[in-house]
């Protein structure tokens, strides 16, 4: 069952248009935070720093992430899409499973990144990997019948696409 303002289920492509948004989008909340580990560490590139660093990223864009969907289900590139998360029978996303959600988001490239560690791929061999990675992932939108991906489906959450807005009507302006 779709929310009031919902009218379809989203298309695929469309949510894979939406994520590589997202993906843009991602650099923007994690410049300042960034800016600020960078100034501090020194831009050092000791073992612990990078970890460091990769924890830092998990943790703002779950902070995003989380708030975003659990506020009104929406990052901006889901606005501009036209695309809401819901939890189907509540009014809202709630916390536990916003960040259920987002940890299962990481298995769109975590299996990709493991195949990389234990294999010593790098540079374009890892960035094929973690591509193909994503293909599959989104494949098992493929499998469900409401073509949602599989984090959705082990969450318990869906995207639903939203109507377009209407369109204003220009009054014509005449010559005074």
């Amino acid at each position: 069952m779709l929310p009031n303002n919902a009218t379809t289920l989203p298309t695929v492509k469309r949510r894979l248009v939406s994520m590589v948004y997202e993906f843009l989008l991602a650099f923007a909340v994690l410049f300042l935070p960034f800016l600020i580990f960078e100034m501090l560490t020194g831009a050092s590139h000791a073992p612990l720093v990078e970890h460091l660093r990769q924890v830092l990223a998990f943790v703002v864009l779950g902070i995003y992430f989380v708030h975003q969907w659990t506020r009104k289900g929406q990052t901006l590139a889901m606005r501009t899409w036209r695309l809401r998360l819901i939890h189907p029978g509540h009014e809202r996303v709630a916390p536990r499973v916003a960040m259920l959600r987002y940890l299962l988001c990481w298995l769109w490239v975590l299996p990709a990144v493991i195949v990389c560690g234990v294999f010593g791929l790098q540079h374009w061999q890892a960035l094929g990997t973690v591509l193909a990675g994503i293909l599959l992932w989104s494949l098992t939108a493929l499998l469900d019948k409401d073509r949602q991906f599989l984090h959705d489906r082990l969450a318990g959450t869906r995207l639903v696409q939203l109507p377009a807005p209407p369109k204003k009507h220009k009054t014509p302006v005449h010559p005074g």
